[in-house]
């Protein structure tokens, strides 16, 4: 039950993104080329519209992973689960603050880890993104 409450709100507003970014590249210019030149529906749908559509959902599966930690400590509040959840309520409790101070960077790292992750898949999906 708590991977579901985790996993389905990301699911979800993944899915309705995705949905929309493929809707707005379909009547796109280079995917009627493609369909012009006789490739396989298959093939433009994976290999132009899905490529393309994917760069602005790489920005959000980026942001929403460290958002799935940070929700685990709701989550693991609500379903009486010890992990870092049950860590952090306890250390804000006792005023603890290297604790909070530690969960807070290791956070802090997951969305810098991220981000590095999403700009390398950015120049790997898109050739025209480079590094200089």
């Amino acid at each position: 039950m708590p991977i579901a409450v985790l996993g389905l709100f990301e699911a979800a507003t993944l899915a309705r993104f995705v949905r929309s970014e493929m809707l707005e590249h379909l009547p796109l210019d280079y995917v009627r080329t493609a369909r012009a030149k006789g490739l396989r529906e298959q093939f433009v749908i994976t290999r132009h519209v899905l490529r393309n559509s994917l760069i602005p959902v790489i920005t959000l599966v980026s942001l929403g992973v460290p958002t799935v930690f940070t929700g685990a400590i709701v989550t693991e509040q609500i379903f009486r689960i010890p992990g870092i959840g049950s860590l952090v309520i306890a250390a804000i409790l006792a005023n603890d603050t290297p604790v909070i101070m530690a969960v807070t960077f290791v956070f802090a790292c997951l969305v810098v880890l991220f981000n590095l992750i999403a700009d390398v898949l950015y120049g790997w999906l898109d050739p025209r993104i480079t590094l200089g």
